[in-house]
């Protein structure tokens, strides 16, 4: 096996010359670098990743903390976080914190996976939390504490704004867009309105709660919280369900606000299934604007969440701060925009409008 000493020898410069062209530590001419490149490839030479780590302390690798996987929210943030990562050179490791057992131990898991992050002295953090209430504050003050015990660690946030607490974040208002989602349903003449939300260990969750609650008291618009909200966990399995409750439970329903798209899919089967015209006996509208909800009959009108854009923004945040380690500065807090998408659930003549491009 050949080291460095012999990628030198061969290209008939110093081993310093070639550490440098490996790692990308200082420049080097155009030249030194083909003739470096060219022995690396005639003796086959690959770098120990472990020696590399230890000596620049960087891990080359990133760690991302999901809610869910397996839902079809987060492949895109993560497909954009990738686009700016992998061209850095650095890998990433993906955690989800719902699990096996789903919100059971989901609060638990997160503490254990930022832990193992932080003890693998991972180069960054980008993490979508479950902490809320009064323990919040406490819990991001030992994470920031934690994430520099070995080594400084950069976090970002990711849906929620944690800059107050000196935490970088990408995050969306789920408050606003809820109620523009709702005020939607308004608009096309709905007046008895539910709502399937998300779980309620999820703060985004709540506040998509809030936006539904506040669009409704706008419009004078009464709401009986025991029967016209049911929690879902944002799978189609929840949106069938709840939609089965509210019809049972909530007579003359005439429009539904889901928490996401997926819940959405599930609420709209159980309305066919029961005969429902939609959007003529019933509207519909999901949140968050995947793939799905364009190709299901009829579409499902949505808020569009810009999400595999917030992704790239979040890597962008992490790898400024990997770069400038010893760079102080305020939190940097990023707020995406959003907009409402008009499909044939809410109004029937609503144009096609298919996303053929996330497949």
């Amino acid at each position: 096996m050949h080291g460095i000493k012999d990628v030198a020898q061969k290209a008939g410069v110093s081993i310093s010359t070639v550490s440098n062209v490996l790692n990308k530590t200082k420049y080097v001419s155009p030249e030194l670098v083909r003739k470096v490149e060219a022995a690396v490839e005639e003796l086959s030479y690959e770098v120990n990743p472990i020696a590399r780590s230890m000596k620049s302390n960087r891990s080359g690798t990133i760690g991302i903390i999901t809610e869910d996987i397996c839902g079809v929210f987060y492949p895109y943030i993560i497909k954009g976080i990738a686009s700016i990562t992998e061209r850095a050179g650095y890998h990433m490791v993906i955690c989800d914190t719902r699990g096996e057992y789903g919100d059971k131990d989901a609060a638990k898991r997160e503490q254990d996976i930022f832990k193992n992050l932080i003890s693998s002295r991972v180069d960054g953090i980008i993490f979508v939390s479950l902490v809320s209430g009064e323990d919040r504050e406490k819990y991001l003050s030992k994470l920031i504490k934690a994430s520099q015990r070995y080594k400084p660690i950069p976090l970002v946030s990711m849906e929620r704004d944690f800059t107050q607490f000196g935490i970088d974040s990408v995050y969306f208002d789920a408050y606003e867009n809820s109620q523009k989602a709702v005020q939607h349903l308004v608009d096309c003449g709905c007046r008895k309105i539910v709502h399937i939300s998300g779980p309620e260990i999820m703060e985004v969750a709540e506040e998509r709660v809030q936006g539904y609650l506040t669009s409704m008291e706008k419009n004078d618009l009464p709401v009986d919280k025991n029967t016209m909200i049911v929690r879902g966990d944002y799978s189609h399995q929840s949106g069938y369900r709840g939609m089965k409750a509210l019809l049972d439970n909530v007579p003359g329903l005439d429009g539904v606000f889901c928490a996401n798209d997926q819940m959405a899919v599930g609420a709209l089967k159980l309305l066919r299934e029961y005969g429902k015209k939609i959007p003529e006996e019933v509207k519909l509208i999901g949140y968050d604007d995947v793939f799905i909800s364009s190709v299901v009959e009829p579409a499902i009108s949505t808020i569009h969440i810009r999400k595999r854009h917030a992704g790239i923004e979040a890597a962008k945040l992490l790898m400024e701060r990997i770069d400038n380690p010893g760079e102080k500065r305020a939190p940097v807090g990023i707020k995406m925009d959003s907009r409402l998408v008009v499909r044939k659930s809410t109004v029937a003549d609503a144009p096609e409008d298919w996303i053929l491009a996330d497949w």
